[in-house]
């Protein structure tokens, strides 16, 4: 498998890198996790606009999904070829709707289905072209669902949007790569069940025994070498931060 970080800024853009957007591929399939602010223009320095395969939303945030009306338009109005198959895509209850309002002016309210094959989230184990899939729902204040993909013996973690959260221990387990969240700053911020600080993010793949751990979805208003520091803390394997077009082959 090869992960490409599409963008990794939590909440909204950074100078540096658009929202949460993760590209995932093996065998010439092509998966997007999350879709986040500014994600399309990023994810065309690494494939063609019509070159994803599937795409994975963990909830309907807006930095996480909001692209996602820009990618209808692409989709839906392409004019050289005709409009676009339906893409699977792997949401949450109510994304189409979400979408829909979103975009505000669709031409009808059954157009995002006409591009996008919605297909609804549940805690459970599935495919998605050649990988093998578990998805559990973590501790967020919307739908959130954190996946676990496998291929050839290899598997990554993605925690989505999650505050402490027993069953995302469960899901990665032994994984080889955690990309997991690091939003809030150990000591400062402290709401159950939003987001996981540095110090969390470590605590939660020290008990995993992950391989490696990458910590992402930091705000720009957050000290991501500080809650690196505090990851290294309680986890003694590899730790390092998610950046804008870092490869990694697993």
């Amino acid at each position: 498998m090869k992960l490409t970080v599409v963008g990794c800024s939590g909440s909204f853009p950074s100078a540096e890198s658009a929202c949460s957007s993760y590209l995932v591929e093996a065998d010439g399939f092509r998966l997007l996790l999350d879709m986040g602010n500014g994600a399309l223009g990023e994810l065309q320095r690494h494939i063609g606009l019509y070159d994803l395969d599937a795409v994975f939303l963990s909830h309907l945030h807006a930095d996480h999904c909001i692209d996602m009306c820009a990618y209808f338009v692409a989709r839906y109005y392409r004019h050289d070829g005709g409009r676009c198959d339906a893409i699977p895509v792997y949401a949450p209850e109510g994304a189409e709707q979400r979408l829909t309002t979103a975009y505000a002016d669709t031409p009808s309210d059954k157009s995002m289905s006409e591009v996008f094959d919605f297909h609804t989230l549940k805690p459970g184990v599935f495919e998605i072209g050649p990988f093998s899939v578990r998805t559990e729902k973590v501790a967020h204040p919307v739908d959130t669902f954190a996946i676990r993909i496998e291929h050839g013996g290899r598997s990554l973690t993605y925690s989505g949007d999650t505050g402490v959260c027993d069953p995302l221990v469960d899901l990665a387990d032994g994984t080889d790569l955690f990309l997991c969240e690091a939003a809030f700053t150990h000591g400062k911020e402290d709401i159950p069940d939003l987001h996981l600080n540095g110090r969390e993010a470590g605590a939660h793949a020290a008990r995993a025994r992950v391989g490696r751990l990458v910590l992402t979805h930091i705000p720009p208003w957050t000290d991501a070498e500080r809650n690196l520091a505090d990851a290294r803390e309680v986890f003694r394997g590899p730790v390092e931060l998610a950046a804008p077009g870092v490869v990694y082959e697993l």
